[in-house]
Parts: structure tokens; sequence; C-alpha cells
């Protein structure tokens, strides 16, 4: 390390640390502690441990020092386009930590990075695949006929499909975040898909599959003054506090941990639900089964972010309407797409009443 990388503020003219170039000086000073948190920054609350796995795919159980006070346990399915773990980001950032804490056996479902091997995979080999054998492992593995299920976002509309197809295997289902109705089109991420400008089978007969670095691209252009150069000022105003720091930096590494989505999984997703808007309208069939949602009958709890900028509420809250049971609860909170899971407000007041909210409908 040279001599001006070790210099404290103290060794600095007393000109410099002054007037306007105090807190600039400050800054420059806080960077080398800065990085240091970064190289050591961790990802993941709560010890997990797979337990099964098919292909590419592995189910993993959370660990807890207490034994389960509930008998069905509980299963988080996420989207496939980025890595499970920011269900459980940090500690006080942590859907899963919540639902470990208050006694149920949860698990999460990791699907794994497709390779070009993988391309071929679509909603059938995802949800009666291997969506139905992590749920068959857990009825196994607990002797209970039914589980609860909460899906978050693009895992939220795959865990209604199979819902829809398997009520006889789910008791409770939470979606989080989830898309099931694509019919309005006045947000940004309906425009870009519109088939009038984006031809799906041309993106992926040419890929094979979704390329990472397009939907990380894609994704970040959404809100671009955010993503580009809001949060880089909030760094550097922030470079001094530690708490601040150690967030930021688990925030980036899961937004960056990207993974391809297989191809025929993404095609059929973007034309059938976001393009056609089958799911709602009960024209969707997977694996030759018609999905219709009012074939969902068990207690269904429906989370939504007020400020959802990719899952609009109101791709979310038709939902409720849509299933056949008469157990059914909205929450729209005021969040995110992504702080409706790490937000502290959302962990402070909304997890709770989701815990609560289960409890009372489980054994």
């Amino acid at each position: 390390m040279s001599a001006s990388e070790s210099a404290s503020p103290a060794d600095w003219p007393a000109t410099l640390w002054s007037g306007p170039w105090e807190a600039a000086l400050r800054k420059v000073a806080a960077w080398p502690r800065a990085l240091e948190i970064a190289r050591r920054t961790r990802v993941g609350a709560t010890p997990a441990e797979p337990v099964y796995g098919v292909d590419k795919v592995r189910l993993l159980r959370y660990q807890s020092e207490d034994p389960a006070k509930f008998e069905e346990p509980l299963l988080f399915v996420f989207a496939l386009v980025n890595r499970p773990y920011i269900l459980d980001l940090r500690p006080g950032k942590s859907v899963v930590r919540h639902f470990v804490d208050a006694g149920w056996d949860t698990y999460n479902v990791d699907w794994g990075v497709p390779t070009s091997a993988d391309r071929h995979l679509g909603l059938a080999e995802y949800v009666e695949g291997y969506l139905d054998r992590m749920v068959d492992d857990l009825r196994e593995r607990s002797g209970c006929e039914r589980i609860n299920v909460l899906g978050y976002c693009m895992g939220g509309s795959l865990s209604a499909m199979y819902v829809a197809l398997h009520p006889e295997k789910v008791r409770n289902l939470i979606l989080l975040a989830a898309p099931v109705d694509w019919s309005r089109q006045d947000h940004l991420l309906a425009k870009w898909t519109d088939p009038r400008y984006f031809d799906v089978d041309r993106l992926i007969d040419a890929y094979g599959n979704a390329p990472a670095s397009m939907l990380q691209g894609a994704f970040l252009l959404l809100k671009p003054v955010a993503n580009f150069v809001e949060k880089y000022v909030s760094l550097y105003d922030n470079l001094e506090d530690e708490r601040f720091l150690e967030d930021y930096f688990a925030m980036e590494t899961w937004l960056n941990d990207n993974i391809p989505v297989a191809g025929e999984m993404f095609r059929q997703f973007v034309k059938y639900c976001m393009q056609e808007n089958r799911l709602i309208e009960g024209r969707l069939k997977v694996g030759g089964r018609g999905v219709h949602l009012k074939d969902i009958v068990c207690p269904v709890l429906n989370l939504t972010a007020q400020n959802d900028h990719l899952v609009p509420c109101g791709q979310s809250l038709p939902f409720n309407d849509a299933v056949g049971s008469t157990d059914r609860t909205a929450i729209t909170f005021p969040a995110g797409h992504i702080g409706l899971a790490v937000g502290s407000k959302a962990n402070r007041d909304l997890w709770p009443k989701a815990v609560q909210w289960l409890a009372e409908r489980s054994r």
C-alpha cells in the first residue's frame, strides 16, 4: 500500500481538510473501508442444505435449532430469472426467517442454471415435472397430504398454475407480487413484450436460452435513472454508514447474480402469458391439461406492492376473483417489487401479518 493510500485525514493539509473539501475528502477516506465491507459481505441469512434434487433443480431445507410447530411444511417458489436467496438475503431482511422462527419446516426451490442442453424445457417440464416432484418429496418427507406454497413473482405464476392442476396437494397458497393477468398494457414491460415489436420465437431460435445479460439489461432499463444514477449517488452519500454498505453490497450481489432462462420456458411464458393472457382467461394448457384458476379452492393470501414497476398490482389482484376459494385475502403494501421481500418496513409490518395468516390456517 502506498503512502498516499495509507494516509489518514489527519495527515492532510489543514487547508484541504476544511470548507467545501471536507465532505469530499471524508468520502475518499471511506473508500478502503467500503471495499473491505464489499469483500466480506455474504448473502443468505439462514443455513440451508440440499435434501433432494432432479437434474439441476435442488430442494433446499432451511435449518432450525427448534422442532417444527406446524405439521405442513412450507415451500418457497421463486422466479427462474434470478437466484432464490433474495427471500433470505440478510439478517433482518429475510422472508424465510420469519417462517422458520415461527415454526414451519421451510424449503426453497433452487432452479439451477440451465445450459444449452436445457433449452427444450418448457412449462410442462417445470410445473408438472420439477415442481410436482419437489412437492411430492415434501409430502412424503412430512407425511402430510398437502403442503403450503409461497410463490414470488414468476414463481407465483408457476405456483398458481400448479395449484390449479393439483389442488389436492396444497393446503394454503401465498402469492407475492405474482402476475396472473396481463390484460393491462400501461407499463413499460408490457410495451417491450408487445408481439408487434418483440418476436420471442426469433430470439429463442437464435440464442437457445434467454440470455442472462439481456434479461439483466432489460430490468435495469425499466428504471434507468434509479439504476444508473440514483443508487450510486446514494452509495456516495452513505459511504461512512457500515450497515447501509452491508445491505447495499448484498443487494448488488443478488442483482448481478443473473442466470439464463430455459429457451422453451421463456418462449411459452412470454407468448402464452404475457402476450396472449391465457392464464387468467382459462385458455392455458400445461402438459396437455387445461389450467383453470377456479379449481384453486385452498385459502389464498395475495400480497402486492403499491410501487411495483415490474408487476403492477393490476396484474396480481384479479387472481382473487378468479379462484374458487371462499377464503381470499389481498394486501397491498407501500413498497416496490424487491422491497416487498427485503424492505425494512415490509419485514417489520407486513410479514408478521402473513405469518399470522398462515398460522391460523395450519395444523
